[in-house]
């Protein structure tokens, strides 16, 4: 009986350490503004993150709010204490000129699973 009281014990103690670790994704910023820009430039920016964890962070997906606004990112585990990065490319060929607001939807393991970044800015007819 003790020692099953012990083993129990021990169990709790361990998952509780497990849920303790965790990756955490923390940008540099979460908004890029792209200024003024003619529909035949695509514009490209990067958001750069660090894990502050201590688990390794691994980033399932990011998602745009539409087809005109394209993430991509490393599939490979961020170390803790390591960098990484996500490139976002907005594409306004064939769309209305004005100012826009974008998002991009980032889900990862970390604690705060879902960060939202943002790209806006002032497409204007081209010459």
């Amino acid at each position: 009986m003790f020692k099953q009281r012990i083993f129990s014990l021990c169990m709790l103690a361990a998952a509780v350490i497990a849920a303790q670790a965790q990756a955490v994704i923390k940008f540099e910023r979460t908004l890029h503004d792209y200024g003024q820009f003619t529909e035949d430039k695509v514009q490209t920016c990067v958001f750069k993150f660090k894990n502050t964890g201590d688990q390794p962070l691994v980033i399932h997906q990011a998602f745009a709010s539409c087809g005109c606004t394209v993430p991509t990112f490393s599939k490979e585990p961020i170390a803790p204490g390591k960098s990484g990065q996500i490139k976002v490319e907005y594409n306004g060929k064939n769309k209305l000129p004005g100012h826009f607001k974008k998002s991009v939807s980032v889900r990862s393991n970390a604690s705060n699973a879902l960060v939202r970044l943002y790209v806006e800015g002032e497409m204007v007819e081209g010459k």
